[in-house]
């Protein structure tokens, strides 16, 4: 684990959501700081605000009060696939592209990525397999099972190599036989040195973590 400036911090985070019956705070002052290298996961349950603070996190939604520093920069807006990467529950793949074509459209985007088609396609070929969905390259997201796409959703996510990843529970659409290789790429990517946070009901993945915390009440505290 690195020792040096977080990959990730974020500070005094507070989020609030309006509805008929009235104002819910979401979050209250949250902090979180995760470093190259490590894996986080987060737990709490449903509806406790996990979702929310990876979109927070990721770039996807704004805090009412807080802020969220990438390497030490103020986040923006979605940050890039290689520098933030994110896998939500609604998996968001390209109906349009195969399976191939997703996974490899970070690449494509990442400018100090690979250049050669030979790399990418490399690197496409290694996720796929270790994820158990080699076979299903030349398909479309339509043609695959659920499961199967937030496999495909996850070697998107990590094909760029991001320097922080966030996942929102990984392995909630998965049969027994397909955790392992998903446990086995999320640790992987935090020892190659991506800091990785994971919102998870499922024990499996918190038993590889560095690091596990509960959000409850708005507010992180260890485990």
């Amino acid at each position: 684990m690195n020792a040096s400036a977080p990959a990730l911090h974020a500070l005094d985070l507070r989020r609030r959501f309006t509805h008929p019956s009235g104002d819910v705070e979401v979050l209250r002052g949250l902090e979180l700081s995760v470093h190259a290298g490590e894996l986080v996961t987060v737990a709490g349950r449903s509806g406790s605000g996990k979702s929310a603070l990876l979109a927070l996190l990721g770039g996807f939604d704004s805090p009412d009060s807080g802020r969220v520093l990438l390497a030490g920069q103020p986040l923006g807006d979605a940050p890039p696939w290689h520098t933030c990467a994110v896998l939500p529950q609604a998996l968001g793949l390209a109906t349009e592209l195969t399976v191939t074509e997703n996974v490899a459209l970070p690449l494509r985007l990442n400018p100090g990525g690979p250049r050669a088609e030979s790399e990418i396609d490399a690197r496409v070929r290694e996720l796929l397999d270790g994820l158990g969905v080699a076979a299903l390259a030349d398909r479309y997201p339509g043609e695959v099972s659920f499961g199967q796409q937030q496999r495909v959703a996850l070697a998107r996510a990590v094909s760029a190599r991001p320097k922080v990843l966030l996942t929102d529970e990984p392995t909630s659409h998965l049969d027994g036989g397909s955790i392992p290789a998903v446990l086995r790429l999320l640790r992987r990517c935090a020892d190659e040195g991506t800091a990785v946070i994971v919102a998870t009901h499922d024990e499996e993945v918190h038993a590889i973590a560095d690091r596990r915390v509960r959000l409850a009440d708005g507010v992180l505290s260890a485990v």
